[in-house]
């Protein structure tokens, strides 16, 4: 008889605390260059909120048309190693790792092994998990794209969620001088992150004739990019890394518009989506470990209230990272 494991696993399209239920499912078994992982926690990010939603309903034939194509969502984990595939051989069973996989939210999942690192002692797995998809984000946008560096002001829109907080740090880690564009509940926040200035955008407006940045990392999408882009000074970029998503073309359109914007406008940096790398995750852990960034968690949930934690990070309000706890 197989071998068996808690999961969420989904089936179907609709409200997330609908479709998103725990059950048994079999446990998967490694091959070829693959790591079983006992998952301890994995991380939440807005990105597993649209696919489980299968919005925009464009992407649909990516996701599953009537249905999810991947059944068990999720993809940052940190775990130990149950065991390994044929061919593996940086990793054996009990090693601590952190890395990407599809179907993280379960007891068990299989990750290739070029997608595991080593995880540190000093960092816990819920902190580790939570260096996936949003700490790579801010990295990549940061460093490949806006190439950050010493003496520049930067302004982060969006500075309070997962990536927002990750950037802000890391452009302080850059040298940079730190704006961070965030809502009330959340000025303090972003100032125990290292945030030099805040703009409170329940009482002020960052593009109203203010100060003048050299880059700027907009994580909202919720303004159009001309109004934007006039709060940069002379040879400054804008990398914009978020949109209103939903609907048929969602945010789709909010893609389009910069990747041709930037044809004509060298303010406009092309948008991009980050690619995770061992490397990138190395490179956050080893900043980690230095006391250089800290991932901010927002809420920890166990892997049976898996449905309400979607919902939460769908609200589009998480302080940092959200976390299942496994």
């Amino acid at each position: 008889m197989a071998a068996t494991m808690q999961a969420i696993v989904q089936d179907r399209y609709g409200p997330l605390e609908e479709v998103l239920q725990v059950a048994e499912v079999d446990r998967p078994t490694p091959t070829e260059g693959q790591v079983l992982v006992r998952v301890r926690a994995a991380s939440i990010h807005v990105g597993d909120v649209f696919m489980a939603r299968g919005v925009p309903y464009l992407f649909r034939p990516l996701y599953g048309l009537r249905r999810p194509k991947i059944r068990v969502p999720g993809t940052d984990l940190a775990g130990t190693v149950e065991a390994v595939g044929p061919g593996v051989t940086q990793f054996r069973s009990g090693d601590a790792v952190l890395g990407w996989s599809t179907g993280a939210f379960a007891e068990y999942a299989v990750v290739t092994e070029d997608a595991l690192v080593a995880k540190p002692d000093g960092i816990s797995f819920d902190q580790a998990a939570a260096l996936g998809v949003s700490a790579m984000t801010a990295l990549q946008a940061l460093r490949d794209h806006l190439a950050v560096g010493p003496g520049q002001h930067v302004l982060v829109i969006g500075a309070s969620g997962g990536v927002g907080t990750f950037a802000v740090q890391l452009a302080k880690a850059f040298g940079a001088e730190v704006t961070a564009v965030c809502s009330s509940r959340n000025v303090d926040l972003v100032r125990s992150i290292g945030a030099d200035h805040v703009v409170d955008y329940t009482r002020e407006d960052y593009r109203a004739g203010g100060p003048r940045y050299d880059r700027i990392l907009d994580n909202v999408g919720n303004h159009p990019m001309a109004s934007v882009r006039r709060t940069l000074r002379p040879g400054g970029l804008l990398l914009s890394n978020g949109a209103p998503v939903g609907g048929w073309v969602g945010g789709v359109e909010n893609v389009a518009r910069p990747a041709l914007a930037s044809i004509f406008d060298r303010r406009q940096a092309r948008p991009f989506m980050s690619t995770p790398t061992a490397e990138d995750l190395r490179a956050l852990l080893d900043l980690a470990a230095a006391g250089t960034i800290r991932p901010v968690l927002d809420r920890t949930f166990p892997l049976s209230e898996g449905a309400r934690a979607m919902a939460h990070v769908g609200q589009g309000h998480a302080r940092g990272t959200s976390v299942l706890s496994v």
